[in-house]
């Protein structure tokens, strides 16, 4: 893995970590939170994720494509991450790349940061993908500023 392969943003958000946890956890409102207007539905949901859980996610970037995910790493209100597999056509092509929400209670709330780490990304697609880092670097700021404007309408 090298520095190019994880790219992280950062916000504070006035709230406690519990509130920005429960929408992480629940696949059903990723369409709500996603900055890059990416995620078109779970697959699959209803239910909190725990460690080790998989869930779907019909997807459309140009084309429509499902992926399949499997949450890697889980510290409740504190740490969620998930890889990405490609489905259909694209898999074993594309996938392998990692989201993942750090929670961090400060003072004036919660300092949350979004990480894409692509460092396990098929290598087929690696090359592809890394160009997507500056569109991906804003699409993840403007999923933070979904976050808090979702945390804040529902206090």
């Amino acid at each position: 893995m090298t520095s190019r392969d994880v790219v992280s943003v950062q916000r504070l958000i006035p709230a406690p970590p519990e509130p920005i946890f429960d929408l992480l956890a629940d696949p059903a409102g990723h369409q709500r939170i996603d900055g890059g207007g990416s995620v078109q539905g779970a697959r699959s949901g209803g239910r909190r994720l725990g460690l080790g859980d998989r869930f779907g996610m019909d997807m459309k970037i140009g084309v429509a494509y499902s992926t399949s995910n499997t949450v890697i790493e889980f510290e409740e209100n504190r740490r969620i991450a998930w890889q990405t597999l490609a489905g259909g056509f694209l898999k074993g092509f594309v996938g392998g790349r990692i989201w993942r929400y750090e929670l961090e209670p400060v003072e004036g709330g919660t300092l949350v940061t979004e990480s894409w780490d692509i460092s396990r990304e098929a290598a087929v697609s690696k090359p592809v993908v890394r160009r997507m880092e500056g569109m991906t670097r804003t699409n993840m700021a403007a999923t933070l500023e979904r976050i808090e404007e979702l945390v804040s309408a529902s206090r």
